[in-house]
């Protein structure tokens, strides 16, 4: 194969013609399950320090892992959220609806001309999570694969994570809201607290959806529950098919996030719990500088713009 072939073949639209799709093409040995064949982080230590691996793109074949962490950390940060003003830091259709229905409210009878502060909460968590994804245009002149934008865009994330657990923590309130209509946030630093998290939530949405993979969703995965249930290889189990071993693993990830979250906030209070996926953060932003790059690709390559 020449080598302009094998540069168009890295040149993958965005849309449902994910890099990993290639990878089915590939013939894999039977003891070799889809994380492993996706998650290598095989780098020589002479290029992992130098500009050129710092700016290069990573391969999204190899990103598994730390996609698979941002999705634990969507289940992870919500649930702090949830578990205090019942409220998705993430999942923003629900905050949409209901600021739809407080709207609607207006014209009822009788007639609320009421802001409830849920829907305060639900309003805060919008704007900020679109703040945060916003951020991640960023990433557009880095190059939205690069490991000097993954590892620099999931650093930020850190840093939120960080801000909203010291709010959390200066806040004084409880950590978990006694009944749906109470929650447990109500003083400006629980605003704070919130906003922060959707903001992350945000731009690592954004991030997560540059690197084009089966992954593009690492927030919401409603579609990806419907993909993985329309899966033409669903049932397809004596093999490993990246379509949905990758939706599989995501799904799984989000799930473990909430439970660990939840888990957590019951030990050492929303506050503590926040403090340790800012850590969790820091940990999967180092990794991305040991993913390794597309083959035969130099340097960053910016995206096509519409």
């Amino acid at each position: 194969m020449s080598a302009h072939s094998s540069e168009k073949r890295d040149d993958v639209p965005p849309g449902p013609h994910y890099a990993e799709n290639r990878a089915e093409e590939l013939p894999h040995p039977a003891s070799v399950t889809t994380m492993q064949q996706t998650a290598r982080l095989w780098v020589s230590p002479s290029t992992l320090f130098t500009r050129e691996h710092f700016f290069g793109d990573v391969s999204p074949v190899k990103a598994t892992i730390p996609l698979a962490a941002f999705c634990f950390m969507t289940g992870f940060i919500d649930s702090v959220a949830f578990t205090a003003v019942f409220v998705w830091a993430g999942f923003q259709t629900g905050n949409t609806v209901q600021l739809g229905l407080a709207i609607a409210r207006l014209f009822s009878r009788p007639t609320d001309h009421t802001f409830h502060i849920a829907d305060q909460q639900a309003l805060c968590s919008l704007i900020t999570f679109n703040a945060g994804a916003f951020i991640g245009r960023l990433g557009d002149r880095m190059g939205p694969q690069s490991r000097a934008w993954l590892m620099l865009g999931t650093f930020i994330q850190a840093l939120f994570t960080m801000a909203a657990a010291i709010a959390a923590w200066q806040g004084g309130q409880i950590s978990v809201a006694t009944e749906r209509f109470n929650p447990a946030w109500t003083n400006a630093l629980g605003f704070v607290a919130l906003g922060f998290m959707s903001a992350s939530i945000g731009l690592q949405g954004i991030m997560g959806k540059r690197v084009n993979t089966q992954f593009t969703t690492t927030v919401v995965l409603t579609t990806v529950w419907c993909e993985l249930m329309a899966d033409p290889k669903l049932f397809q189990l004596n093999r490993h098919i990246i379509s949905r071993d990758h939706k599989v693993i995501a799904i799984f990830s989000l799930f473990l996030g909430g439970f660990v979250g939840r888990a957590l906030i019951d030990q050492i209070g929303a506050a503590g719990t926040l403090g340790v996926g800012c850590g969790i953060r820091a940990i999967v932003a180092i990794w991305w500088l040991f993913v390794p790059g597309k083959e035969g690709a130099k340097g960053n390559k910016k995206p096509a713009t519409a």
